[in-house]
Protein backbone atom coordinates (compact mmCIF):
# COMPACT_ATOMS: atom_id res chain seq x y z
CA UNK A 1 0.00 0.00 0.00
CA UNK A 2 1.37 3.49 -0.82
CA UNK A 3 1.24 6.51 1.13
CA UNK A 4 -1.46 7.98 -1.52
CA UNK A 5 -3.64 4.64 -0.32
CA UNK A 6 -2.81 5.31 3.27
CA UNK A 7 -3.75 8.92 3.39
CA UNK A 8 -7.26 7.89 1.81
CA UNK A 9 -7.74 5.88 3.97
CA UNK A 10 -6.74 8.62 6.88
CA UNK A 11 -9.10 10.93 5.62
CA UNK A 12 -11.71 8.21 5.86
CA UNK A 13 -10.89 7.37 9.49
CA UNK A 14 -11.17 11.24 10.18
CA UNK A 15 -14.57 11.38 8.71
CA UNK A 16 -15.73 8.04 10.90
CA UNK A 17 -13.50 9.78 13.78
CA UNK A 18 -16.46 13.18 13.24
CA UNK A 19 -19.53 10.86 12.92
CA UNK A 20 -18.04 8.69 16.40
CA UNK A 21 -17.83 5.73 14.31
CA UNK A 22 -14.48 5.29 15.09
CA UNK A 23 -12.38 5.40 17.94
CA UNK A 24 -8.93 7.98 18.38
CA UNK A 25 -5.95 6.72 17.26
CA UNK A 26 -3.12 7.94 19.91
CA UNK A 27 0.20 8.70 18.98
CA UNK A 28 1.31 6.54 21.91
CA UNK A 29 0.04 3.19 20.20
CA UNK A 30 1.95 4.31 16.79
CA UNK A 31 5.14 4.42 18.54
CA UNK A 32 4.62 1.44 20.61
CA UNK A 33 4.02 -0.46 17.18
CA UNK A 34 7.14 1.89 15.46
CA UNK A 35 8.57 0.12 18.52
CA UNK A 36 7.92 -3.27 17.63
CA UNK A 37 8.06 -2.83 13.83
CA UNK A 38 11.88 -1.71 14.36
CA UNK A 39 13.08 -4.20 16.75
CA UNK A 40 11.39 -7.21 14.38
CA UNK A 41 13.30 -4.93 11.77
CA UNK A 42 16.58 -5.72 13.48
CA UNK A 43 16.10 -9.28 14.06
CA UNK A 44 15.61 -9.95 10.32
CA UNK A 45 18.21 -8.20 9.36
CA UNK A 46 20.95 -10.73 11.81
CA UNK A 47 18.69 -13.73 10.66
CA UNK A 48 19.77 -13.04 7.21
CA UNK A 49 23.73 -12.24 8.28
CA UNK A 50 23.15 -15.48 10.49
CA UNK A 51 21.40 -17.72 7.28
CA UNK A 52 23.44 -19.87 4.45
CA UNK A 53 20.59 -21.21 2.62
CA UNK A 54 19.73 -18.79 -0.03
CA UNK A 55 15.72 -19.58 -0.48
CA UNK A 56 16.03 -18.53 3.22
CA UNK A 57 17.42 -15.23 2.99
CA UNK A 58 15.24 -13.92 0.25
CA UNK A 59 11.87 -15.33 2.31
CA UNK A 60 13.96 -13.11 4.95
CA UNK A 61 14.52 -10.71 2.81
CA UNK A 62 10.91 -10.22 1.30
CA UNK A 63 9.79 -9.73 5.15
CA UNK A 64 12.53 -7.80 5.66
CA UNK A 65 11.15 -5.46 2.48
CA UNK A 66 7.40 -5.14 4.25
CA UNK A 67 8.53 -4.27 7.52
CA UNK A 68 10.11 -1.44 6.28
CA UNK A 69 7.32 -0.23 4.85
CA UNK A 70 5.04 -0.75 7.65
CA UNK A 71 7.93 1.55 9.16
CA UNK A 72 7.48 4.40 6.90
CA UNK A 73 3.59 4.23 7.53
CA UNK A 74 3.91 4.20 10.68
CA UNK A 75 6.60 7.51 10.20
CA UNK A 76 4.34 9.13 8.33
CA UNK A 77 1.37 8.36 10.76
CA UNK A 78 2.55 9.47 13.53
CA UNK A 79 3.83 13.20 11.93
CA UNK A 80 -0.04 13.48 10.68
CA UNK A 81 -0.92 12.73 14.62
CA UNK A 82 1.19 15.44 16.23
Amino acid sequence: MGLKKLAAKVADYNARLDRGAAGKIKPGHVRKVLRKLTRKSEELEQEIAATTDPDRKASLAIKLDVARQHIERAKWLLEQLD
